[in-house]
């Protein structure tokens, strides 16, 4: 039986029937490309092994992370899609990606340890090499391509490795009218032409990311990579995610901790820099910079009781507080005590969205999303293609993972 826990007093509602539905959206957008998933950073925050079950369900081709410790988590979890860790430093277990049978990529200075673990293991690796066409962090150079390449396929024909991808990353792609996208893509396919020239027998090209996958199908190439847009979030300042066929998987809520009438003139947390204009009633919100709540947000939206109300004075470590105004709290003979006040979900009649709070940090919905902390519990909603909406909350991995979410806090 699926185990149904209590809700606890803050959390966040993972809805894994949005995931599925994302990545659909995204496969009929991008086909015939297929679609990788980016599952890194715990899968943005909403719980690495149950989104990428999830989204292999909905017919996501393969997984993507950015570390090859995220991607021994999934092999450990029993997933044994492809995957690709493309971001390395000299101490990274090269060894144990080859063992799980993960894809490396390659900028220039890895190929030797992916060599040397080949060698170690006596297994051929599988490498993408990547090119930096214009993004400027890593990536083989233009000027060292030739010699890369020459390189992996001398060490392919010796049996140590198989150059299976040749892929790359857009700079500006969520900018659709900017032209460095039309160079990037130019100088990706001269890498290519390059590889395959020199005889690389290539199964997957890979350039477009969630904002080029959505705006630029001459980026599509054999594979996209699809981040932001498996979360439900739009890329694209001033469209929203419904515009763009995709729902918003995270929502995160809580319960009001406090509720109490104030005089006119009364500060508000740190450094008094809010004060109240009349008498008003405070509702204190439970969750602050620790739980992922940006300090810098003052003025972010909380909707309690289908209002919506900006939250005033400083965002603190553990908690914040809006100002719902005069007398609220006496408003229908009851205390909002104990109501639940929804931070950001999928904007369902008019609520907030992680768009909001990036709007009041001065940030990107990404950012939001991904730093809600491990403290915050993750419980899921459908966990089962079929189920029905009743809310898990993450365990530890047992042999009912066909029933319940594993690590759901990004731990």
């Amino acid at each position: 039986m699926t185990a149904l826990l209590p809700r606890p007093d803050r959390y966040a509602d993972i809805d894994l029937e949005a995931i599925r539905a994302n990545v659909r959206q995204l496969r009929k957008v991008s086909y015939p490309a297929k679609v990788m998933a980016v599952v890194k950073a715990d899968a943005y925050g909403h719980g690495m092994v149950p989104v990428a079950r999830a989204a292999l369900e909905a017919g996501a081709a393969w997984l993507g992370v950015a570390h090859i410790s995220e991607a021994l988590q999934l092999r450990q979890a029993g997933i044994d899609a492809p995957v690709l860790a493309w971001l390395h430093t000299p101490g990274s277990d090269f060894d144990g990606a080859l063992e799980a049978g993960v894809d490396i990529g390659v900028s220039g200075w890895e190929l030797d340890y992916v060599v040397a673990a080949a060698r170690r293991q006596q297994r051929p690796a599988r490498i993408h090499l990547k090119i930096d066409t214009g993004l400027g962090r890593n990536g083989s150079t233009a000027e060292l391509w030739d010699g890369l390449v020459a390189e992996a396929l001398q060490c392919q024909d010796e049996g140590l490795l198989r150059v299976v991808g040749i892929f790359s990353h857009l700079a500006v792609a969520d900018e659709p009218h900017r032209p460095e996208t039309d160079e990037q893509l130019q100088r990706f396919r001269e890498a290519v032409a390059v590889a395959e020239d020199a005889g690389a027998d290539l199964e997957v090209r890979h350039l477009a990311n969630t904002p080029g996958l959505l705006s630029r199908p001459d980026t599509h190439f054999d594979l996209v990579r699809a981040g932001l847009g498996i979360y439900g979030l739009s890329p694209f300042s001033g469209q929203l995610p419904q515009e763009l066929g995709l729902r918003p998987a995270m929502t995160l809520r809580t319960r009001v901790a406090s509720c109490k009438e104030v005089p006119a003139g009364q500060g508000v947390s740190y450094g008094l820099n809010y004060m109240t204009g009349t008498p008003s009633t405070l509702a204190l919100i439970p969750v602050g910079y620790a739980d992922g709540i940006p300090r810098v947000a003052t003025g972010g939206p909380v909707r309690i009781n289908g209002t919506t109300y900006p939250v005033v004075g400083r965002i603190a470590m553990d908690q914040m507080v809006v100002d719902l105004g005069p007398r609220r709290s006496d408003e229908g003979g009851s205390s909002l005590l104990g109501a639940e006040a929804e931070i950001f979900g999928d904007g369902t009649g008019g609520g907030p969205l992680a768009d909001d709070w990036a709007a009041a940090a001065g940030s990107i919905n990404y950012e939001v999303v991904t730093r809600i902390s491990p403290r915050v519990p993750r419980l899921y909603r459908n966990v089962e293609a079929a189920a029905d909406s009743a809310l898990v909350e993450g365990a530890p991995q047992t042999g009912l993972l066909s029933k319940l979410a594993v690590p759901g806090a990004g731990a």
